[in-house]
């Protein structure tokens, strides 16, 4: 408890005029000093009698007068109102604490809602290493295929991408099947502590627990010896429990969207069947989307719409016959016509899928060109979606290497000066420097080049691309 300042409390009015009200009725003079012996009230005189003003039995003055009974009294008084001030100022503090703690809990309830489940455990860690005395917290998740629990974040450590994985024993297993938080401020002596000892003094454990189901742990812990509280540890459940509801709804809402992830691919690679001549093609321009957006950074949210529209550039080809998609001759005017139609036959596709409407724009515009001259809507420059002028990129140049029943793939090199030389015309030129920046870090390389033999095409980049 920080010492208490008596000269403050004599400097406020009404307890001045309270002193100067006793000492006029009583007839008797005073004065009052801090423990150092500093005068606060009174002029001083030469008084042998002196009583202490103390607060939680340390002495933070004196009150000196010629009656020793008469000062007794007021002594009793100064000591009831110094108790008050102190309790008053322990309820403020209180107060402002439960009010930042509060304040905390709902800004963490606001923000972790919004996160997947790593996120959720690195905001949770940082929350409790700013509100609890910790040198190493460590959230743990049960692996649902292995039952063994695994490492998804700690505090100065890495975070677990496949990390660690471990049974759930000692105190892990004790916390895990009891369901039970722990305080254990004596590790080295607590045999449910083995695994930690040595590099553990002190250490809170709660489970992570949603619908009575336990999920995983979460560990604060010393290196020295540390006396946790139960203040300590009903905080840090609190924190481990609206963890808990969040982590629960992002493992569903990512199982979710990974069961609707494969049913995208499943959904590209059965329209990629219907044409022989372009297998893998759907693959690569991902990965070369990928690969060039890396170098743009483009947001976490826009780089899973552009893997997506990737996937799905093409998924208006259901709507092309047969006898022009599968066709091995070059197209006449009229089929390529038909095959430019796949673009707004690919909007109408998705237009009709919520989760999909986000990634229209660069299905439909993945043949626009950055001159103006392409289609469907002869969109020029930033007119049309980043997603679409990098697929327009990863798409061509994939078609370029490819063989083809009328053509031969260019070589890998060759097809770089021909992305080159279309840079500004038919293609971004941001984009193609992120290509090249790609192919500089060994992103984009050639596959099989000794089997790409070089056609007579003089005009790759504008090729008949199916």
């Amino acid at each position: 408890m920080a010492i208490f300042n008596l000269k403050k409390l004599l400097l406020k009015k009404d307890i001045t005029k309270l002193i100067e009200g006793l000492t006029v009725s009583m007839g008797v003079d005073v004065c009052i000093k801090d423990s150092a012996g500093t005068m606060l009230y009174g002029t001083g005189g030469d008084y042998l009698s002196g009583l202490p003003i103390t607060v939680d039995g340390k002495t933070v003055g004196w009150i000196y007068g010629e009656n020793v009974s008469k000062i007794a009294a007021m002594a009793s008084l100064l000591n009831y109102i110094v108790g008050a001030e102190v309790q008053k100022k322990a309820l403020a503090a209180e107060t402002l604490n439960k009010y930042s703690e509060l304040t905390m809990l709902y800004d963490f309830v606001e923000k972790v809602n919004a996160f997947n489940v790593k996120e959720i455990a690195e905001f949770l860690i940082k929350h409790v290493s700013e509100q609890i005395r910790a040198d190493n917290v460590s959230v743990m998740l049960t692996d649902e295929i292995t039952g063994m629990l695994k490492l998804v974040a700690e505090s100065g450590g890495e975070s677990g991408n496949g990390g660690a994985q471990m049974s759930a024993f000692g105190i892990a297993g004790v916390v895990m099947h009891s369901g039970k938080a722990e305080i254990i401020n004596d590790c080295r002596s607590d045999p449910r502590c083995a695994m930690e000892t040595g590099s553990v003094s002190s250490l809170i454990c709660s489970p992570i627990k949603a619908k009575e189901k336990a999920l995983g742990i979460v560990m604060a812990s010393t290196i020295e010896p540390f006396n946790y509280t139960a203040d300590d540890l009903n905080f840090f459940c609190t924190l481990v429990s609206q963890a808990a509801f969040a982590m629960d709804n992002a493992r569903l809402y990512e199982s979710l969207k990974e069961a609707f992830i494969k049913t995208v691919y499943t959904l590209a690679e059965t329209i990629e069947k219907r044409d022989p001549y372009t297998g893998g093609h759907t693959k690569r321009v991902k990965e070369y989307s990928v690969a060039i957006s890396a170098n743009l950074g483009i947001s976490a949210g826009d780089k899973e719409r552009l893997e997506l529209a990737a996937v799905l550039h093409d998924i208006g080809k259901i709507g092309v016959s047969d006898n022009v998609l599968r066709k091995t001759a070059k197209l006449t005017d009229e089929e390529f016509e038909e095959i430019k139609t796949h673009t707004t036959c690919g909007r109408d596709i998705l237009s009709y899928i919520e989760e999909l409407k986000g990634i229209i724009p660069g299905v439909k515009s993945h043949h626009e060109r950055f001159d103006g001259r392409g289609y469907p809507d002869k969109l020029k420059g930033l007119e049309i979606d980043l997603i679409a002028r990098i697929i327009a990129v990863a798409d061509t140049f994939d078609a370029m290497t490819s063989d083809r029943p009328y053509r031969k793939g260019l070589p890998f090199g060759t097809a770089l000066q021909e992305l080159r030389k279309c840079s500004g015309t038919q293609f971004d030129p941001t984009v193609v420097e992120a290509f090249f920046k790609a192919v500089d870090n060994n992103k984009i390389n050639p596959e099989n080049q000794e089997k790409i033999i070089r056609g007579d095409n003089n005009d790759a980049c504008n090729s008949d691309s199916r």
